[in-house]
């Protein structure tokens, strides 16, 4: 990505000590249920923003990686552990992970991969009672609640 190239997104970890920028849309988002993305993210599934090279950039610091397997390689930041990438070794593209988009709304996945590992309970969780961080912790704990986490943009 090149300095006269338009931003398209951005985003990085969650302290902003690695940030990223692009200048394309990715080329598929997608969801994985596989073990190993269960695993490295910590969740029942990862979901990913595939990204060509040269469409990408990393704006603020370097992330540690961790080879997590004979073809690929996992980006993290190694102040706050924040997982951000997913890369075949030698492969044209990088994939995103797609939480830490500044504005994760407009990263919608299309696809899904590794369903053989997809946990049962996982089609089901838009229909669970929920509420908001509000409702969850009340006014005035809510409100007395400190981010450390850097802001969604620059």
């Amino acid at each position: 990505m090149s300095e006269e190239t338009k931003t398209v997104l951005t985003g990085g970890c969650q302290c902003g000590a690695v940030r990223f920028a692009l200048s394309g849309l990715p080329a598929k988002i997608s969801i994985c249920h596989c073990r190993m993305c269960q695993k490295a993210s910590g969740a029942p599934f990862a979901s990913f923003a595939d990204i060509e090279h040269a469409d990408f950039a990393w704006t603020r610091g370097k992330p540690a990686a961790f080879q997590s397997s004979s073809i690929a390689v996992r980006d993290f930041c190694r102040d706050c552990g924040t997982p951000l990438s997913f890369r075949r070794i030698d492969g044209p593209r990088i994939e995103i992970m797609t939480g830490t988009f500044d504005r994760p709304d407009q990263i919608i996945p299309t696809r899904q991969y590794g369903t053989e590992s997809r946990l049962g309970w996982v089609v089901g969780i838009a229909n669970l009672p929920s509420q908001t961080t509000l409702q969850n912790y009340g006014p005035e704990k809510a409100n007395g609640i400190i981010s450390h986490q850097h802001p969604d943009h620059e």
